[in-house]
C-alpha cells in the first residue's frame, strides 16, 4: 500500500523489483498511476469502491480487493477484452461504515462475479476487526474461502493481513498481503 506516499517512492520501489502496488482512494490512485507511468506494475484497488467509480477504476487497475455487492459487480462488469481480478470482500464486522458482504452471502456473490463479463475470481479479501484477535478473524475468513472455492475451486487466494497483522493472515492461509507501513515507513501526512 503506497496510500500518501508520493509518487518517487513507488518508482524506487518498482526499481528494486516491486511489481504489485496497491491503493486505496481512486482519486489519488488514477494520479499516480499516470505519473508512474510503469508497464511492470500491476495496480491494486484495495478500498471501499462507489459503483459510480468503478468503470474509472477498471481503467488502471488489475485487481480490484473489494467486491462486496451485486451493483458493483455490475459496474465493474466489461466487454472490453480485458479481464480484472475480483476478491470479494467478506464482512469480518458488524462495525458501522466497514465494507463487506455478509460471510453467508458470499457464495452468492462469487456467482455473480463468475456470470460477470470481464471479471475473474481470485478468491476472498478481509480486514481483522478491531478489538478482535486477527488470527480468530482470518480463521473466519478462511471458512468462508472454503466455500467460495466449492462454487469456484480456482478461486483459492485470500486477501488479508496489513503491516500489524500479516503473521496472523499467513497463518490461516493469505497469499496476498496488504503491507504498507512496514516497507515504506509511515504515511506522510496529506497536504
Amino acid at each position: 500500500m503506497t496510500k500518501f506516499q508520493p509518487a518517487s517512492l513507488v518508482r524506487e520501489l518498482a526499481d528494486l523489483g516491486v511489481r504489485d502496488v496497491g491503493e486505496n482512494r481512486h482519486q489519488e490512485a488514477v494520479a499516480k498511476v499516470a505519473e508512474v507511468d510503469d508497464p511492470r506494475l500491476a495496480w491494486h484497488f484495495v478500498g471501499q469502491l462507489q459503483s459510480n467509480k468503478a468503470k474509472a477504476v477498471r481503467q488502471y487497475a488489475a485487481t480490484v480487493h473489494s467486491v462486496d455487492r451485486e451493483s458493483l459487480v455490475a459496474a465493474l462488469a466489461s466487454d472490453d477484452g480485458r479481464v480484472l481480478g475480483a476478491f470479494l470482500e467478506i464482512g469480518l464486522s458488524d462495525e458501522p461504515g466497514r465494507g463487506g458482504v455478509d460471510p453467508q452471502e458470499a457464495e452468492s456473490l462469487a456467482d455473480r462475479v463468475l456470470a460477470a463479463p470481464g471479471l475473474r475470481l481470485l478468491g476472498v479479501m478481509g480486514v481483522a476487526p478491531l478489538g478482535v484477535e486477527p488470527r480468530r478473524a482470518f480463521a473466519r475468513l478462511r471458512e468462508v474461502s472454503e466455500r467460495v472455492r466449492r462454487v469456484d475451486p480456482s478461486a483459492t487466494a485470500i486477501s488479508a493481513g496489513m503491516s500489524g497483522d500479516f503473521r496472523e493472515a499467513i497463518a490461516e492461509g493469505a497469499t496476498h498481503l496488504r503491507i504498507g507501513t512496514a516497507i515504506t515507513g509511515n504515511r506522510p501526512i496529506p497536504g
